[in-house]
């Protein structure tokens, strides 16, 4: 069961977009105990996507459930900024 619904949108093959794929997979992996599940979208393969989503910037990550609906812009490199964004009380405070 996924407790988390998470879409990456990336732009391509960018240092930013594997910056960002690594930091979110790895903070998921140790904040979120199997709980998740990541969908990465690429705006490059599908343009439309990120039109109807209104995603004006990469990396994007839009965390759809569980509510409320939150957009995190960057490479996810501010775990603390991630975390709080996703509502996530981490298990390891810094």
């Amino acid at each position: 069961m996924s407790n988390y619904i998470l879409r990456l949108y990336i732009t391509g093959n960018s240092l930013n977009s594997q910056r960002a794929i690594a930091n979110l997979l790895k903070l998921c992996k140790e904040e979120l105990n199997n709980q998740y599940k990541v969908e990465i979208i690429d705006v490059l393969e599908e343009p439309q996507r990120a039109e109807k989503e209104k995603i004006l910037v990469t990396p994007t990550l839009i965390k759809q459930l569980p509510p409320p609906l939150q957009r995190i812009i960057g490479d996810l490199s501010n775990r603390e900024k991630v975390i709080c964004g996703l509502d996530v009380i981490s298990k390891h405070p810094e």
